[in-house]
């Protein structure tokens, strides 16, 4: 069954090449996305190229609906986009990836329904596809090779729709088993470093020593710590401490 997540239908129209079909499965799935529409496909359907290129993603060949037309297609939607890399001479918002997706979010999270087509492999989409979208979508691709292949639009368009529905953390850190040092810790290390320089003589001449020791506190605080790395700078100067002695 398809998720219950909201999205966009993925419309091919007229896809030529099964083992494309089965790639742009793979790639709206690599995005949650799984409802794929397929208009007239050139080879028939099912198709087993399609089956074997779509590997994890096979669910959605099987659930994808088969239709006749671009009409019958978009039949249930209220917006809808066509991707295309060339000018056709048609009055239409033109739209970037990033853009037209977020605008589909927003219609989305409305309550409406959205779909968006992609043309076949060799032409991509006709005039009469063309014209029963609301928008296009452009890619900015180089003007001297504009021709993207099937599932790398799809997976284009797929990257930004994740970003427009907010499921994409655009910053991390993982935590290697660990946890952030707190603002004590991060004391007690500066005051270990202050006591064992200044026991070592670093903080010389005397005039200086002062603010040699606030840049150096300045310093730790500007170095986001974990406990493990609070403990590996104790252990650093614990030894370098035993080293001196021993000699």
């Amino acid at each position: 069954m398809p998720t219950d997540r909201p999205q966009p239908a993925y419309v091919l129209v007229r896809p030529q090449m099964g083992e494309n079909i089965g790639a742009a499965a793979r790639a709206m799935w690599n995005f949650g996305l799984d409802r794929m529409r397929i208009v007239a496909p050139r080879d028939g359907w099912p198709n087993p190229k399609a089956v074997a290129m779509a590997s994890g993603a096979g669910r959605l060949l099987d659930e994808a609906l088969l239709v006749e037309s671009t009409a019958e297609a978009v039949g249930d939607c209220s917006f809808v986009l066509a991707t295309t890399a060339r000018a056709r001479g048609l009055t239409k918002p033109v739209l970037s990836p990033e853009r037209a997706m977020t605008l589909a979010a927003e219609k989305i999270a409305a309550g409406e329904k959205v779909a968006v087509l992609f043309g076949p492999e060799r032409a991509g989409l006709e005039n009469d596809d063309i014209a029963r979208a609301n928008a296009i979508i452009n890619v900015p691709v180089n003007p001297e090779f504009a021709s993207l292949n099937l599932a790398q639009c799809v997976l284009l368009t797929a990257y930004e729709w994740q970003r427009a529905a907010g499921h994409i953390a655009h910053e991390r850190v993982d935590m290697a088993k660990t946890d952030w040092a707190e603002h004590i810790e991060v004391e007690k290390l500066a005051a270990h470093y202050e006591e064992r320089l200044d026991e070592a003589g670093f903080f010389f001449p005397d005039h200086k020593a002062e603010n040699m020791k606030v840049n150096l506190r300045n310093m730790w605080s500007r170095m986001p710590m974990t406990r493990a790395d609070v403990q590996m700078l104790h252990g650093v100067m614990r030894q370098m401490v035993r080293w001196k002695a021993r000699g």
